[in-house]
């Protein structure tokens, strides 16, 4: 025996005659959640931050560093080019052609004037970074690169 399936109107009344009538699901779908599905979000939400906040951190110190190592071995081939000019080395900044220090190293280290010697044979020069305190570099250390190439500090 075949069913004939009538749609209801909205305020339950078949359409049209006599036949089988499906009933309506008994689990409508209600708008909103409920207080516990927001608890387990946020729950997953904090956890997952928990995790993912130090390993950010994390990033932006070696970040950071890396810049500021950068910063130093642009100084030190520029100090390599002037000494090839003047057969010397520069005692500042601004005569390297680097005075405005870049805003993403000076934000973070101060990168004082070069520490030069152009008495000594050969001439030398050590080049800095100090890692300012009350900032995230602050326990990362400081860096430094001199005349020989050699690199002290967190490299």
């Amino acid at each position: 025996m075949a069913r004939v399936v009538i749609f209801m109107q909205r305020d339950r009344r078949p359409v049209g005659g006599s036949a089988t009538i499906r009933k309506p699901a008994s689990h409508a779908w209600r708008g909103g959640f409920t207080a516990v599905e927001l608890l387990i979000t946020v729950a997953a939400v904090a956890m997952l931050a928990t995790i993912a906040y130090p390993s950010y951190l994390s990033y932006k110190v070696r970040a950071n560093r890396a810049a500021a190592q950068a910063f130093l071995i642009d100084l030190a081939n520029r100090q390599q080019l002037h000494f090839l000019d003047a057969r010397s080395y520069a005692d500042t900044l601004a005569r390297l052609g680097a005075a405005p220090i870049p805003p993403e190293v000076a934000a973070y280290y101060a990168v004082p004037d070069p520490v030069v010697d152009n008495a000594a044979a050969p001439p030398t020069f050590v080049l800095s970074a100090t890692a300012k305190s009350g900032t995230m570099q602050a326990n990362d250390g400081d860096l430094s690169l001199n005349s020989a190439g050699v690199k002290a500090g967190h490299w």
